[in-house]
């Protein structure tokens, strides 16, 4: 089987996927809708088939913690991490502490002045409050797609794209906000290490955020419209080489025709 059916085989059962009824494994089980415009776009070319995509998050997260070999390993969401809050959405960014803290029942110690807790070897379960911009993976057919790809989303500013293996092409930018707002207590309450108005503060620099990386996504859409899905082939204009028979051939078609042309000129004397 050759490469391209290959290719044609995986992009068929990729879109079925997509189109589809059923939830993706990805937590949220559905596509982001701020990401539908891209992906059916890219998914038009018939070099290209979206794997992968986020649209960006907020997200407030509890590290989980598992122990190897006696030493408490602080880790991600395989580890017993949970997730306190998480949207896709502009508009939940508002409040979301009041209505998380309600919603989950939790009861949350102001900590900010009294932080001895936090163990010095980084064991304690920080809770970190998180802005995950737009990414987006792309299986593309060969480099040369791929490297378009890559090159036309580099021009658009997503500087932390690159190209894997399999000549997958993740699309990054680096507009991500992580940082620490509380930690777990060995009672297991929730800390926050932060004055409650200093969350205020993440949000609207999150809705900065949220507005550029849409702006972002924009540009990135019309980029890929107009220089990839919507321009003409390249038209390859290179001369092929010629064979020693093609040579001898060529050169046996232009000695009769400078016999003829000689002819015609005695002819005219």
């Amino acid at each position: 089987m050759s490469k391209q059916n290959a290719f044609d085989q995986k992009k068929l059962a990729i879109l079925q996927e997509i189109n589809s009824d059923q939830l993706d494994l990805s937590p949220k089980g559905t596509i982001d809708v701020l990401c539908l415009p891209i992906i059916d776009l890219i998914n038009s070319s018939p070099d290209m088939v979206t794997t992968s995509s986020c649209s960006g998050r907020i997200s407030v997260f509890i590290e989980g913690q598992k122990a190897i070999n006696g030493d408490v390993k602080v880790g991600g969401k395989g580890d017993g991490g949970v997730w306190l809050f998480v949207s896709h959405e502009f508009k939940d960014i508002d409040n979301w502490f009041d209505r998380t803290t309600a919603s989950k029942n939790l009861n949350w110690v102001i900590d900010a002045s009294n932080t001895k807790d936090i163990n010095d070897d980084g064991s304690s379960s920080m809770i970190l409050y998180k802005y995950e911009p737009f990414i987006l993976h792309v299986k593309c057919r060969d480099f040369e797609s791929a490297s378009k790809l890559y090159n036309t989303a580099m021009a658009c500013g997503f500087r932390e794209s690159g190209i894997g293996s399999n000549f997958i092409v993740a699309i990054r930018i680096n507009i991500k906000l992580d940082v620490p707002i509380g930690y777990v207590k060995e009672n297991g309450h929730l800390a926050l290490i932060v004055d409650p108005s200093y969350i205020t503060v993440l949000d609207r620099i999150t809705k900065a955020k949220f507005i550029e990386n849409e702006k972002k996504m924009t540009v990135l859409f019309a980029k890929i419209k107009s220089e990839i899905v919507e321009s003409p082939k390249d038209v390859n204009t290179q001369v092929k080489e010629e064979t020693k028979e093609e040579r001898r051939e060529r050169k046996r078609r232009e000695g009769l025709e400078k016999q003829r042309l000689l002819q015609q000129k005695q002819i005219g004397k």
